[in-house]
């Protein structure tokens, strides 16, 4: 397993540490959560799961269909 140093600012590194504390993880392992999240090539299983889901998308037209005409809009 490799190690990395880093330099952050003040401010982002409370925010990290901070963020870190909040999901209960150390320091290293946000930063590696984070890392693989950004690294990530393929949508998760629960997204890939749902295409398909919905039978027939509604046209443009069609979600306009019930909407009233524009106001008139004056020439720039």
């Amino acid at each position: 397993m490799g190690q990395i140093t880093i330099y952050l600012d003040d401010e982002t590194e409370a925010r990290m540490r901070a963020s870190a504390e909040a999901i209960h993880l150390s320091n290293s392992k946000w930063i590696a959560q984070v890392i693989q999240e950004k690294l990530a090539d393929e949508w998760p299983p629960e997204i890939k799961n749902l295409a398909g889901a919905w039978a027939d998308f509604p046209s443009l037209e069609e979600i306009r269909a019930d909407q009233p005409a524009d106001s008139h809009r004056e020439t720039l």
